[in-house]
């Protein structure tokens, strides 16, 4: 070949595979660019512009999520178990005895702040006594309510989807730091791919240097180099041994425990986290029956505190402003329930719990299913990306077409 070409001409030809690997290389890390940004349409809606896959899909794909990996790994019971309805109340409990002469000030002093501010030192002392004696029972016999009655109160799905949908820089991330070594390997494969190609394309170059050679050598470097990549990461499903000493799997199913413990972290540690439960109970579907579980459970101290006196209470007070009382003291103790989980120590310790057994379990799903935590991420409008990184491909062979070898269109 040296023979037959000038030395000038030999550096066209060279540079063919490593244009061809540079082709792979940009076009499969705009497919990854493409699949997670922007967050938002840029363009001109609804044709011109562009928005991520995972982003302008986000309820669809936080649907999927939950479906590939929550509902198989853990029921709503299971994991409210793990969170443990006892440590639960134990530390509702530990964190109102404290703060019970505030509460029931805060209370009384909204409704009856004349009654309250003129009785006696000894008799709010013995209403502060008689809630702080009687609240860690109601609290526990509200939390075994919840917990009996948890599939109910709690949806889940909705909980987790509504969360990713109004976050999709987290969606983004559940993918991103799950996926993170497969799309690196899909970038970084697509050079080592473009340049075989381009060997194949310089040799075919060499001997039929038609005008339609590099640009269509492009456009199939462009397409095949992500197709491959997307193959190898999922295929094959289950391991297939080579010669009897070379295990042979997809790259994503081979990091099952990897990808295991980075899904279950973020998912229990910023999604399924106590507060975010309690809140989602409270603020559900099933919202209201929530609440008044509440309130039934609560209602009943402002009575037991009233003891002998509640006939003389509700004559102070009236019916009506007695009853508008126990609906404040419920109201209150709802309030207490979605602002008592900011301790990052209780948090944290109880997101491990959950942590545990949902990871334990992941490691165990069979690759079918494990495939699918990932898998919808590159299904939804994968054609698209393969035609865009086609195109990009068959636009950069044009260009080496006119510009390297100096052709005219």
């Amino acid at each position: 070949m040296m023979d037959m070409l000038g030395n000038t001409e030999l550096w066209k030809y060279i540079s063919i595979p490593f244009v061809a690997a540079l082709i792979g290389w940009v076009t499969n890390w705009l497919a990854i660019k493409l699949t997670f940004y922007p967050l938002k349409f840029i363009g001109i809606p609804p044709f011109l512009g562009w928005q991520g896959i995972i982003p302008s899909k986000a309820l669809k794909m936080s649907q999927i999520s939950v479906d590939a990996t929550i509902s198989k790994i853990g029921t709503v019971q299971e994991i409210f178990q793990h969170i443990d309805p006892k440590v639960l109340a134990t530390y509702v409990v530990e964190s109102l005895q404290p703060r019970t002469q505030e509460y029931v000030d805060e209370v009384m002093l909204e409704e009856h702040p004349t009654f309250w501010e003129n009785l006696p030192h000894s008799a709010r002392k013995m209403v502060y006594e008689r809630v702080s004696k009687r609240a860690p029972e109601l609290v526990d016999a509200l939390v075994d309510d919840v917990s009996m009655n948890i599939e109910d109160l709690l949806d889940i799905k909705g909980m987790v989807t509504e969360r990713l949908v109004a976050d999709k820089q987290l969606l983004n991330r559940i993918f991103l730091e799950c996926g993170e070594e497969e799309f690196r390997f899909i970038i970084n494969s697509g050079m080592y791919f473009g340049f075989l190609f381009g060997l194949v394309q310089m040799a075919v170059w060499y001997f039929f240097p038609a005008a339609w050679v590099l640009p269509v050598f492009g456009l199939i470097v462009g397409f095949s180099t992500n197709w491959i990549a997307l193959n190898l990461i999922f295929r094959p499903l289950n391991p297939i041994m080579i010669f009897g000493r070379w295990k042979f799997q997809g790259l994503f199913l081979q990091r099952q425990n990897e990808v295991a413990a980075s899904f279950c972290r973020i998912v229990t540690h910023e999604i399924l986290t106590v507060g975010n439960i309690i809140t989602a109970i409270l603020e559900g579907p099933k919202a209201e029956r929530a609440r008044n579980m509440v309130r039934k459970h609560i209602k009943p101290l402002v009575d037991e505190t009233a003891g002998i006196s509640k006939p003389l209470t509700q004559m102070a007070f009236g019916p009506t402003a007695f009853a508008r009382l126990k609906h404040n003291v419920g109201e209150k103790a709802i309030h207490i329930s979605m602002t008592a989980f900011d301790n990052p120590i209780f948090v944290r310790d109880r997101a491990e719990a959950v942590e545990t057994i949902m990871r334990a379990r992941m490691e165990e799903l069979p690759p079918d299913e494990f495939q699918d935590l990932l898998r919808p991420c590159f299904q939804e409008d994968e054609i698209k990306l393969i035609l865009v990184g086609a195109a990009l491909g068959f636009m950069a062979g044009l260009g080496q077409y006119l510009f390297i070898f100096g052709a005219t269109v």
